[in-house]
């Protein structure tokens, strides 16, 4: 009789501490101007932007297969539809991306944000879809059972500290080594990766972004 009130304590201690994990990232930092200008599309170099890509009440939704041209003739790299925020490449500092993505079932194998630059790859952050998790990378996992709902994402890179932080609604879910010093920025959309399945989406609204 005694476990229960017990048990119900601990239950509402834990729901309280979850609760309380969650924060505003951007506090802080600098909100940057950011319009449709900044956001250069890039999709295969042979079919029209319309059949990779949409923007429709507020929501950007991209799409690729993994039988698709890259995004330019000379290009050896795999298929994408991406945005590519230009305007704000940077070389030092700390900058943060913003957005809300929802992935649909099915897609994997895939890249949907990106932070682009780094002296050890190419990129700094690749945060991919396999199978429903979401990864840095191919491990480790930043968050399971993505599929079907509105996550909101925050992405901070300290250049200086060579650091990168995920949190996923407001929770830190990533906090890793970056990739060394370069020119770096953000991408988002769908970049297919090894092992992807023939159809890959992502939808993606109320992107910002914030420095220090």
């Amino acid at each position: 009789m005694v476990l229960l009130p017990i048990l119900h304590v601990t239950l509402l201690q834990l729901t309280l501490a979850s609760f309380s994990a969650a924060i505003d990232p951007t506090q802080g930092f600098t909100q940057l101007p950011i319009s449709n200008s900044n956001f250069q599309v890039q999709k295969p170099y042979d079919v029209p932007q319309n059949q990779r890509y949409t923007f429709i009440d507020g929501v950007h939704k991209f799409w690729v297969y993994s039988t698709d041209k890259p995004f330019e003739p000379s290009s050896t790299t795999l298929p994408r539809t991406e945005i590519r925020i230009t305007g704000y490449d940077y070389t030092s500092g700390v900058w943060q991306f913003e957005g809300d993505f929802y992935v649909p079932s099915g897609t994997s194998g895939v890249s949907i944000m990106q932070v682009f630059g780094g002296s050890s790859s190419a990129t700094t952050l690749q945060l991919r879809v396999y199978d429903g998790s979401l990864k840095a990378y191919r491990d480790p996992v930043v968050l399971d059972n993505i599929y079907n709902r509105w996550f909101r994402l925050n992405v901070i890179h300290d250049v200086g500290a060579n650091n990168v932080k995920v949190y996923i609604d407001g929770n830190l879910n990533f906090d890793g080594a970056g990739r060394g010093p370069g020119t770096f920025y953000f991408k988002f959309g769908v970049y297919t990766q090894n092992d992807p399945s023939n159809y890959m989406e992502s939808r993606w609204r109320d992107i910002k972004l914030f420095r220090k």
